[in-house]
């Protein structure tokens, strides 16, 4: 499997992973019940933010003093690339999560715990599913295609959804669950399982859980091709997936209480899966530089926070006169 990855590149960002990890799932946990307040969670969202680019400057110049300048710059734009397309995609991820605690009635003190398994498990499922993606591309490279047309249906259907937070419990996996899952009718802290007279219980929290690793699966099925219409090398389409992964668990306490000032995001998303699709599709006859693809997602991302800000805008104007 081809990779720009050296063993220093490799060891380094396995390195930071884990010293981040171990910051924001120890320290963090140190909080017990408590949930992570809006300035605590901007605070983390900019670390995270900062470290990914600090990363990116730092495999820039490791690349520039190895192989030259032109291959530093062009893959170090691809991992911003891929940083900034994963980190939106997260967000719809963001979203779902939230409507799956609402809707399970979890209380923001439960919710901890879930987050974090749910971050590890979406860390360690996306690693599994890119390496085997970067062998199916470099085994069978038309799968790109398939790839491609995948991304645009997405885009299509996103736009085109949606959204009923009371449609969750009824849900085919969720109907499953319960009919086969012995499940206690209430809440009993962060346990996910409980023992009652010597019989094994499952709580309603591991109900939830199972639901965002099925929610992380589905958007890893989104987000990883996307990623590979900007690069199949493994190193950067796992380092940029990884780094705006980390930042997860910080972005949902971030949005957790402004989250439906952003309804025009969706449709933003969706057209950054379309162009991505077109862009897969259309590759053997034009190729899209990586620095017009990073401009062409910041743009759209871009335009649609200025839309949304707009339409909340007007929707207060309307709240506020009589």
């Amino acid at each position: 499997m081809q990779s720009i990855g050296t063993p220093l590149l490799w060891g380094s960002f396995t390195v930071v992973v884990l010293i981040m990890l171990a910051i924001d799932l120890l320290l963090q946990g140190r909080r017990g019940a408590q949930t992570m307040s809006f300035r605590q969670a901007a605070i983390w969202s900019l670390i995270w933010v900062s470290v990914s680019l600090l990363f990116a400057a730092a495999f820039w110049w490791y690349l520039d003093t190895h192989a030259g300048r032109e291959v530093a710059t062009t893959q170090t734009l691809a991992f911003l690339t891929g940083y900034v397309l994963e980190k939106a995609l997260a967000v719809d991820n963001v979203f779902v999560w939230l409507m799956l605690f609402s809707y399970f009635a979890i209380p923001p003190q439960l919710q901890r715990r879930v987050l974090i398994y749910g971050v590890l498990g979406a860390i360690v499922l996306r690693t599994i599913m890119i390496f085997a993606g970067s062998w199916l591309v470099m085994q069978f490279s038309w799968i790109l295609y398939i790839f491609g047309a995948f991304l645009l249906f997405t885009g299509i259907k996103m736009a085109l959804a949606r959204e009923d937070d009371t449609a969750v419990g009824d849900k085919p996996v969720v109907r499953w669950l319960r009919q086969h899952l012995r499940m206690t009718d209430s809440l009993e802290g962060e346990k996910f399982f409980i023992r009652r007279n010597g019989v094994l219980f499952a709580t309603p929290l591991l109900l939830v859980l199972i639901m965002v690793e099925l929610s992380d699966v589905i958007f890893a099925v989104d987000s990883i091709p996307a990623i590979f219409a900007v690069t199949t090398d493994p190193l950067i389409v796992l380092t940029s997936n990884l780094f705006a992964i980390l930042g997860l668990r910080a972005m949902y306490f971030l949005l957790s209480n402004v989250a439906e000032r952003f309804s025009m995001l969706k449709y933003g998303l969706a057209i950054v899966l379309v162009f991505i699709g077109i862009k897969m599709l259309i590759v053997e006859f034009y190729h899209i530089p990586v620095a017009v693809s990073l401009s062409v997602v910041g743009i759209i991302l871009g335009g649609t926070l200025l839309i949304n800000a707009w339409v909340n805008r007007r929707n207060d104007r309307r709240r506020i006169s009589p």
